[in-house]
């Protein structure tokens, strides 16, 4: 797998398209398997990304005879639409039949895949840190974080699981090597598939828009990664999945705090599919961002 160089447009733009719970079963209700990979397909047609980053829950593996194969159907949407693509994983992706180290495998076949499984002394499959270069894809410009949420908390504490304090320790090392390589800290965007606790705070703020359908299915522990990325002051914005009625995007101390919007048909939610998309100016700490919807319209 030789991995291409992400890089900004002549224009100063990169755009990614972020598709969240997708939740494909592969043979349970086919028609809305079907639907969901037509949505994901049309949305590429209309944005034209420039990456795609599926957050987590790509397959309900406990529902799915095959969820090798059925991971491979997701894949194969931005395979066809010839986009490079990241992956993180989320809590259903692997609870039978298949495990993290399994998928990450498969992702290797890929070219235009930029995904990596990080490092393997600490928590979790796919910690990771892409770079995105300048329009003269001469030097770095920006910065792409990924972090493995994991799957559920220890049954004494219950709930979901939380991002470790290995993991916070390597992003805030990723994060000052980028800094001590660039002479200087660069604008980065984080993704994470299980919300962290913060997004309750941002929503009780008041400073927030979308909406709040549900309550935020964060872990109970507070493992410290948003002080780290406050410390580090690198990252303008993260975004999460996993809560499908969830869509709000608001902002706490300087970082915002967003949600994607829930792709797949085949689980459950009462918001219209579609997926968030988030488009970076080149050499300027600012984004912008949207829900595509299902209808094709925007908000």
């Amino acid at each position: 797998m030789n991995k291409q160089r992400l890089s900004f447009h002549a224009d100063g733009t990169f755009k990614i398209v972020q598709f969240t719970d997708i939740h494909l079963k592969d043979g349970i209700e086919p028609e809305r398997d079907a639907r969901t990979l037509a949505l994901m397909e049309r949305i590429l047609i209309t944005e034209q990304p420039d990456l795609i980053v599926f957050s987590g829950d790509l397959v309900y593996s406990e529902e799915t005879v095959d969820p090798k194969a059925t991971f491979r159907r997701v894949i194969e949407v931005a395979v066809q639409a010839g986009t490079p693509f990241a992956v993180i994983y989320g809590n259903h992706d692997t609870e039978k039949g298949v495990t993290r180290e399994e998928l990450q495998a498969i992702l290797t076949e890929y070219e235009l895949c930029m995904a990596e499984a990080g490092p393997g002394e600490i928590h979790g499959t796919g910690n990771y840190v892409l770079p995105l270069f300048n329009h003269s894809a001469d030097r770095e410009s920006a910065a792409l974080y990924f972090v493995d949420s994991g799957e559920y908390a220890p049954a004494a504490i219950g709930g979901y699981a939380w991002i470790h304090s290995d993991q916070v320790a390597w992003y805030s090392q990723e994060s000052a090597k980028n800094r001590e390589r660039n002479g200087g800290v660069l604008p980065a965007l984080a993704f994470m598939h299980i919300p962290i606790p913060e997004y309750q705070e941002v929503w009780q703020s008041g400073s927030v828009a979308g909406r709040k359908g549900e309550m935020v299915c964060c872990s109970k522990v507070n493992s410290g990664w948003f002080a780290a990325m406050l410390e580090a002051g690198d990252v303008m914005a993260a975004f999460a999945g996993h809560d499908h009625d969830n869509d709000y995007i608001g902002v706490l101390h300087g970082i915002t705090l967003a949600y994607g919007r829930v792709t797949g048909h085949n689980t459950y939610g009462s918001l219209q599919r579609g997926a968030r998309v988030i488009q970076l100016k080149e050499g300027e700490r600012r984004f912008e961002t949207w829900i595509r919807q299902e209808d094709g319209s925007v908000i």
